[in-house]
């Protein structure tokens, strides 16, 4: 190996650059890496430990210092690299982040400024090429290819997304909506995103590993080196809001999500989601080849800095860049604070000498994690600085109560995933603040202090996230019915269900009810899973209840149908009264021909009890009898066993004695107002009436099968009333024979004498006036008055008017209209005295066919 090599080791994901440049790390006496996420740095910071043991090993980021005596290996975050100490090996990872408008002027600083005493590595995309040439002039380029292939797979439903598929959104709201559509339906994901600490991501990431959950739910963060076996990424949008705007993605960027696809040998896809559509076919071969833009700049700010003063500070972070394609830079929160700052007096009048300007600007490097850039961070940075310059030349120390206080309000689990996120972001600017031992009386005290409690709410944040987007009973048993592994179903006595050790609901009859703490959305997984291993007792279900006696069914008095206690069916309106038909409820784990056969086997158990409790109806319409009975019989068996007398008047007419006599045996009474079945006596047979009344009057009914009078017209409640045997006259309900008897002696009562609505006659039967007036108007019972004059059921309203006439006027004719030439004719022939023509009478012709001798007219054309 030649001194001073300088590498730079390109490509697209997958390609093992960081794999590559931990093999050169080891295999050097000492060196150095930086990565661009605390998280990456831990991970790698332990791979190594396990290789060559903790004491050799240093882990420095702005929140965690582990730096033993003896270290010679330093795992970093880029702007934590300790540049100062030299070391054989150097290498920073992900150099295209140079062009990131935040934080690419710590990466582009590394570029030009960063190297090792042997050998000096850069990893990153193909886009960085033309300007690690230009920056680092000399340097070696090494492109690497994918190990595996990446591909389009098109546009999926989230829904229809393949296990081991990572979504990708790029806000918060939207990536907590997708992951309760996915828990929904799949039964959990795992969640990434760049507000997670370290430690919840781990957490996540090792949920979605272990099997727990098939999918992950992320941000752009999952670009970042997180090495997981994700099969299929899906774009849920292909736009993000960079801070400032709503923009489209680059192919960079698209390429380096994608990219997380498939893993070493192992081939992956991308695609969309439905919502997005499909990709532009010049972006799909864009990142199916890895072929991306050139950066057209990097990010650069002044390494250089003047301490003297603040507006020397100042001025020089606005230092020129001194190549033409580097852009200064001016949105790093460190600048914006220092600027903010410089405008309070107060702060100016502490910041005298090189060591306070330098002061000033390491407290504004401390980070906003919450990435607020509000008056409160800047409060926070203020007050620091002045616990920190109080005190003469010496740098003072924040106070111990105070910082107590700050971390105490931190310490709590309770409150949902935003606040935890809110919190843990609030603890880690303390965690970098701990990690400033010259600013703190107790430095490792405080350090424990805080990552205590990062890693409490760090716990916390991690079981809110899976409590609100994984159901395990759900995911588990999605999982095996994915793969198509036999499930393993316990039944117990109380017909409890327990799939794959998941109690997932009951079974009663045939009916599955879902455990009790799913919802409606929640049911349709453990549907599938009942549906997969409760088939063989189901159709053994169906088979008994096809085979069980009548006894089994019941009918309730709003024709609900149960089997052994079970509810089946109901009765809904059929093509006539005594024939109306079964809706089967809905029972999802019977497919159509055990459907059929329920049916079956309902509909004759309801024949035979309908034939049985309303036998009298059916064997009337069985018997033997002539045109004019039979048709009176059919009549009444649509009219469910009673007529009203005054709808068959004109049929009674054209009945025989034979069949009057024939209709009395088979039961049937004509009365004087009503003709009925008077065989149907029994209350079962009457509630069955009343109950197929309701059902052809679609009347509502109440559990006990009474509609509400109130809410029926006048036809829906007599129907439903004489199909219970009664009939209400004047408000009082009658039966059949009593209203006739009444209706008897009415009658009498007018023949024999005078009968009038008066008090005296009301009283004889028990009624009012008013009552007995309109109980005989409703009878058709006429009043008689003194001397046998029979009064009229319904006298003429008013007076007839016998006045004359007043002559029609003339009518008023148009002077220009035809009708005035023809009026002033008539007028001087009446003048002249001619007699008006009378028309003449047409002869009446017969019209006989003509015969094969007789003479044809010619044809009149």
């Amino acid at each position: 190996m030649s001194a001073q090599r300088l590498t730079a080791v390109l490509g697209p994901t997958n390609t093992g650059k960081t794999y590559m440049a931990m093999e050169r790390l080891l295999g050097h006496r000492s060196g150095m890496i930086g990565f661009p996420l605390r998280l990456l740095a831990r991970e790698n910071y332990d791979r190594a430990v396990k290789s060559v043991g903790v004491e050799a090993c240093a882990l420095v980021t702005g929140e965690e210092k582990i730096v033993p005596r003896g270290a010679r290996y330093f795992f970093c975050t880029v702007e934590s690299m300790p540049l100062d100490r030299p070391v054989a090996f150097i290498a920073v990872d992900e150099i295209q982040l140079a062009a990131d408008t935040e934080r690419g002027h710590i990466f582009t600083d590394r570029l030009m400024r960063a190297r090792g005493m042997d050998e000096t590595m850069f990893m990153g995309s193909d886009a960085a090429t033309p300007w690690v040439k230009l920056l680092a002039p000399g340097i070696e380029i090494v492109n690497r290819p994918r190990f595996s292939t990446l591909s389009y797979a098109g546009t999926k439903k989230i829904t229809r997304l393949p296990p081991r598929s990572a979504v990708v959104a790029f806000s918060a709201a939207d990536v907590y909506a997708i992951a309760d559509l996915i828990r929904r339906q799949r039964g959990g994901t795992a969640i990434v995103m760049g507000a997670l600490s370290p430690r919840t991501r781990n957490a996540q990431v090792d949920l979605y590993q272990a099997g727990e959950v098939d999918y992950l739910v992320a941000t752009d963060a999952i670009g970042m080196g997180l090495n997981m076996n994700v099969g299929h990424v899906a774009f849920a949008a292909l736009k993000k809001f960079d801070g400032r705007s709503l923009r489209a993605l680059s192919r960079a960027e698209i390429g380096q999500i994608a990219g997380r696809a498939g893993r070493h040998m192992t081939d992956g896809t991308f695609g969309t989601t439905a919502d997005v559509g499909p990709m532009d076919p010049d972006l799909i071969e864009a990142v199916e080849n890895h072929r991306v833009d050139p950066i057209h700049f990097l990010m650069w700010r002044n390494a250089d800095l003047d301490f003297r003063s603040i507006d020397g500070l100042l001025k020089s972070l606005d230092a020129r860049p001194p190549h033409p394609g580097l852009v200064r830079q001016q949105e790093a929160i460190d600048h914006q604070s220092l600027a903010a700052l410089a405008r309070d007096d107060e702060i100016r009048a502490l910041t005298q000498g090189k060591g306070r300007v330098a002061l000033l600007w390491e407290v504004c490097q401390i980070p906003d994690f919450r990435k607020l850039m509000t008056d409160a961070h800047l409060r926070l940075v203020a007050q620091i600085f002045r616990h920190l310059a109080t005190g003469g030349i010496a740098i003072g120390r924040i106070p111990t109560d105070w910082i107590a206080d700050q971390m105490s309000r931190l310490d709590r689990v309770d409150g949902d995933i935003d606040h935890l996120t809110q919190r843990i972001a609030h603890i880690r600017t303390w965690s970098y603040i701990a990690q400033r031992s010259e600013w703190l009386s107790d430095a490792p005290h405080w350090q424990g202090r805080a990552q205590e409690i990062e890693d409490r709410l760090s716990d916390a944040l991690h079981e809110a996230l899976t409590q609100r987007f994984v159901d395990r009973r759900h995911a588990a048993l999605h999982r095996r019915m994915t793969d198509g592994t036999k499930l393993d179903a316990v039944f117990g006595e109380d017909g409890s269900v327990t799939v794959e050790g998941h109690e997932v609901g009951q079974l009663k009859g045939l009916d599955f009810f879902p455990a009790v703490d799913a919802n409606a959305e929640d049911a349709r997984p453990l549907l599938a899973a009942a549906r997969r291993v409760l088939g063989p007792a189901l159709r053994q279900r169906v088979t008994d209840l096809v085979a069980s006696p009548d006894g089994d069914f019941k009918l309730d008095a709003v024709g609900a149908i149960t089997w052994r206690e079970t509810p089946l069916a109901r009765l809904i309106r059929g093509d006539q009264p005594l024939r109306p038909m079964i809706e089967l409820k809905s029972i999802d784990l019977i497919d159509g021909r055990q459907r059929q056969a329920i049916e079956q086997r309902l509909r004759h158990w309801l024949d035979r009890l309908l034939r049985h409790r309303l036998r009298p109806i059916f064997m009337a319409q069985g018997a033997k009898l002539e045109p004019a009975a039979r048709g009176l019989v059919y009549q009444l068996g649509e009219g469910l066993g009673a007529l009203n007398r005054e709808a068959v008047r004109g049929q009674l007419g054209a009945l025989s004695s034979e069949d009057r006599k024939a209709l009395a045996a088979l039961g049937v009474r004509i009365g004087a107002v009503t003709i009925w079945m008077a065989r149907l006596e029994d209350r079962r047979q009457r509630r069955l009436l009343g109950l197929l009344a309701s059902l052809w009057q679609r009347l509502a009914v109440d559990a006990e099968g009474k509609p509400d009078p109130a809410r029926l017209d006048a036809t829906g409640l007599e129907a439903w009333q004489m199909a219970g045997g009664k009939r209400v006259v004047a408000g009082r309900s009658y039966a059949f024979g009593e209203l006739e008897r009444l209706a008897l002696t009415l009658r009498e009562a007018a023949q024999a004498k005078s009968l009038s609505a008066d008090a005296a006659n009301a009283e004889k039967f028990n009624m009012t006036p008013e009552e007995l007036g309109q109980t005989m108007r409703q009878l058709g019972v006429r009043a008689t008055l003194p001397g046998g004059v029979r009064a009229p059921a319904r006298p003429k309203r008013g007076k007839p008017n016998t006045a004359p006439k007043p002559p029609r006027p003339e009518p008023k004719i148009d002077p220009n209209s035809p009708f005035a030439a023809l009026a002033g004719l008539h007028d001087r022939l009446i003048a002249k005295d001619v007699p008006a023509a009378r028309p003449a009478k047409r002869r009446r012709r017969r019209h006989r066919a003509p015969t094969a001798n007789a003479p044809q007219k010619p044809d009149a054309t």
